[in-house]
């Protein structure tokens, strides 16, 4: 733990300051700006940089989601379908990293073009939230109660894949779909069933990360050490930021990243 300590570099936690006040700004999740950062702008190893991400956010999520369920504003049953599909999807995707080898440029590769298509996925979400959800629910108004458990344990498979090769998916695309899935659910039990089903996705993914050697314990004690008071910082200004021209914004710049890591 001394040496963790000693090792914590400040660069690393003014990138977690300065993600965790978009966090707290925008509501947008950590992953989608966390992991491009560390791989871009600080050239970490994309295995690395989403191994020691995905530790990152389930430690961040965990209060999140003990407030949440004390508000009771969890649905535990649509995170039990969620987590039916996203854990077992994780556990395959690590053991599919573990076979390529964390060093091999195949697994470099994948986790690069994943982590580009779904920051533009997250953006599109973003920029096309509420026209998308008004035309996809009319699409699944029909649809009932089994029709609804199978796809969300459906929707659980495709962000635990995107999640444990990306670190990208639970916060936007994962709230996203359960609008849809769930239109008569309140807005706060969306929010809270999405973070605490992202606490055990998120934790077990980090935890294939570790098991395959790739998580940096320095660089997550120095991304927690900035990003804790700024997403702190950054709820407690968000009702007085322009949040119709922060996100659109926030938006258009995981567009060009995203663009810039997939092609």
């Amino acid at each position: 733990m001394h040496e963790i300590l000693a090792s914590i570099n400040p660069l690393y936690s003014f990138a977690g300051l300065a993600v965790g006040l978009l966090v707290g700004l925008t509501g947008v999740g950590g992953g989608s700006l966390m992991t491009p950062v560390l791989v871009l702008l600080f050239g970490i190893h994309p295995a690395v940089a989403v191994g020691t991400d995905l530790l990152y956010a389930g430690l961040t999520k965990i209060g999140g989601s003990v407030v949440h369920a004390r508000n009771r504003s969890v649905d535990w049953r649509i995170v039990g379908l969620l987590a039916s599909g996203s854990v077992p999807a994780s556990l395959v995707v690590i053991g599919l990293l573990a076979h390529f080898g964390r060093a091999s440029a195949t697994f470099s590769a994948l986790i690069t073009v994943v982590l580009g298509f779904a920051l533009i996925l997250t953006a599109a979400v973003l920029f096309l939230h509420r026209w998308l959800l008004a035309d996809l629910a009319v699409r699944l108004e029909g649809f009932n109660g089994r029709n609804s458990t199978v796809l969300t344990v459906s929707l659980g498979v495709i962000l635990g894949v995107l999640v444990s090769i990306s670190s990208v998916g639970a916060g936007a695309i994962g709230g996203a779909a359960l609008v849809l899935l769930f239109p008569k659910l309140p807005t706060s039990k969306v929010v809270g069933s999405d973070i605490a089903h992202a606490v055990p996705l998120t934790l077990v993914a980090g935890a294939g990360y570790w098991w395959l050697g790739a998580i940096d314990w320095p660089l997550l004690a120095s991304l927690l050490i900035g990003s804790l008071p700024g997403v702190a910082i950054g709820s407690h200004f968000s009702a007085r930021m322009p949040n119709k021209i922060l996100r659109p914004v926030l938006a258009a710049t995981l567009m060009l990243v995203g663009a810039k890591l997939a092609l």
